[in-house]
């Protein structure tokens, strides 16, 4: 077994594929920190949780456990254990998870970390079964799916002494299946080409390795009421290209399932995760909501534009029916006269960005889509266009007639073939889109030019750019009922205009 794991190059998130040693040839050679985040903790759930973990199949010397101590009062003084085990202290700040969590992994001292709940069982193979698909792969997430069981009266010498598997002493028990198990049978054991597998992932247990955990940014410290930092850390996991392995039978929390007790607070903290999170089941779909991470980044692509053909593509972006939407112009660090006047258009408007160094993926490394558009070509819902046309994709793209591209990607897919230096093709399918699939019409400057030309010229040509402009915004059908709806209207006004006069009269 390699002790250097590498980042995943399968296709989707089909972990089937990942080439491993099966679990009983598996021989570790990898260190292992456990992380058990713990407030209040009662001593016997405490002293069953870690009763579990001695009697791990897990060679001891590989592993240890980091408990954090979310300022319980008093103290929580480090238990009796033969294991490996070091309680680190924060100071109490309100509900401290995410932040218990990171403090942990800071304190742990090797490259895979396991997060436990202090009121969790775990099987006698529960570190062996992350740990195996650590040791080969650098970016995986594993996610456990814990079930629930009336443990109380369950002593910690019970567990220890069990002559066979936990599952078998806790059988007779009452007890809740695994919330999350609708979730896999729907997504095929996580093999889906779903965009919500990250929903599956739960706090109480998940293992990670140490260096992606830091490159994702770790746990949200923001979330400070329970529920929603753990989907919220999966999804920036995910979107950041993560293969996501289910690792299901291997623990039980020590209760009964109560998630009604803390419905509340979840509905309030899916609130503030509708910002991080860019995904339709996590935000409204009512128009003209701005979130802080976006579902769709749309980079336009300035070149040889005018800033007048700039400002136009903009506006058809932000206007797009898709909404949830931020748009990068894409500039030359020498274009001064042309950044300055789109400065003093867009700064305002929290949705429109003028690139700074950073590249699209490091600005906006969360966005679900990264789509590239040059500034000379506008559509009408061209977002919403492409979203349809990629489908399940990893990527598709559109070449004009002067060779240039218009192009939308999966950004978790795009990570990959940034860490791996692979091709998207190797992560999935790739689409060729028609130019008339989109609807792209050439937004030259002459045209756009017209506009200002126009101000001095005569009723006629202002009726005729009019006409232009509906037609280039609405398509010919739609403009066609347009006018003819115009001539019924007008034909109608005509033959009424002689009666009225006509009763004037007399």
């Amino acid at each position: 077994m390699s002790a250097n794991p590498a980042p995943t190059s399968v296709p989707y998130n089909d972990w089937r594929k990942v080439e491993l040693p099966a679990a009983e040839e598996f021989q570790p050679c990898l260190p292992v920190s456990v992380i058990i985040p713990s407030y209040q903790t009662p001593p016997a759930t405490l002293a069953r949780t870690l009763a579990t973990l001695e009697g791990q199949t897990y060679p001891r010397q590989l592993f240890e456990v980091v408990i954090v101590d979310d300022g319980s009062a008093p103290p929580l003084a480090a238990p009796a254990s033969p294991l490996d085990v070091k309680v680190v202290a924060q100071g109490r700040r309100g509900f401290g998870l995410a932040r218990a969590r990171n403090t942990g992994a800071a304190a742990a001292a090797h490259d895979i970390l396991l997060f436990l709940d202090s009121d969790m069982l775990v099987e006698a193979d529960w570190i062996a079964a992350h740990a195996r698909w650590h040791h080969v792969v650098s970016d995986a997430l594993t996610a456990g799916f814990r079930a629930h069981v009336a443990a109380d009266s369950l002593s910690a010498d019970a567990i220890r002494n069990r002559p066979g598997t936990l599952q078998a002493l806790l059988a007779d028990r009452p007890a809740d299946p695994p919330r999350m198990a609708g979730h896999l049978i729907r997504t095929g054991d996580l093999t889906a080409r779903a965009d919500d597998l990250f929903r599956v992932v739960e706090g109480a247990d998940f293992g990670i390795g140490k260096a992606f955990y830091h490159a994702i940014g770790g746990s949200d410290e923001s979330f400070q009421r329970w529920g929603m930092e753990d989907i919220e850390l999966a999804y920036r996991a995910t979107v950041q290209g993560a293969l996501l392995v289910p690792i299901v039978g291997r623990s039980w929390h020590q209760s009964r399932d109560v998630r009604d007790a803390k419905e509340h607070s979840n509905r309030i903290a899916r609130g503030k995760a509708a910002h991080l999170i860019a995904h339709p089941e996590f935000r409204s779909p009512t128009p003209g909501r701005y979130f802080s991470v976006p579902q769709h980044v749309v980079t336009v692509i300035g070149g040889d534009a005018s800033a007048e053909q700039i400002i136009n593509a903009v506006a058809h972006i932000l206007a797009d029916r898709a909404g949830d939407v931020a748009v990068r112009i894409e500039l030359e660090a020498n274009d001064a006269e042309r950044r300055a006047w789109l400065q003093d258009v867009f700064q305002p408007d929290p949705r429109v960005w003028l690139t700074p160094a950073a590249s699209p993926l490091e600005q906006f490394p969360t966005a679900a889509y990264h789509i590239r558009l040059p500034a000379n070509v506008v559509a009408k819902n061209i977002v919403t266009r492409l979203r349809a046309r990629l489908g399940g994709a990893v990527s598709a793209t559109a070449t004009l007639a002067n060779g240039e591209r218009v192009s939308i990607a999966r950004t978790w897919a795009l990570h990959r073939a940034h860490r791996t230096g692979r091709p998207l093709s190797d992560f999935g399918d790739e689409r060729t889109l028609p130019r008339s699939a989109l609807r792209l019409r050439d937004a030259s400057a002459r045209r756009i030019r017209r506009l200002a030309e126009r101000e001095a010229a005569g009723t006629s040509s202002k009726l005729r750019f009019v006409a232009r402009a509906w037609r280039n915004a609405h398509g010919w059908r739609e403009s066609w009922w347009w006018l003819w709806w115009c001539a019924q209207s007008l034909r109608s006004k005509l033959q009424r205009a002689p009666k009225g006069r006509a009763r004037a009269r007399t």
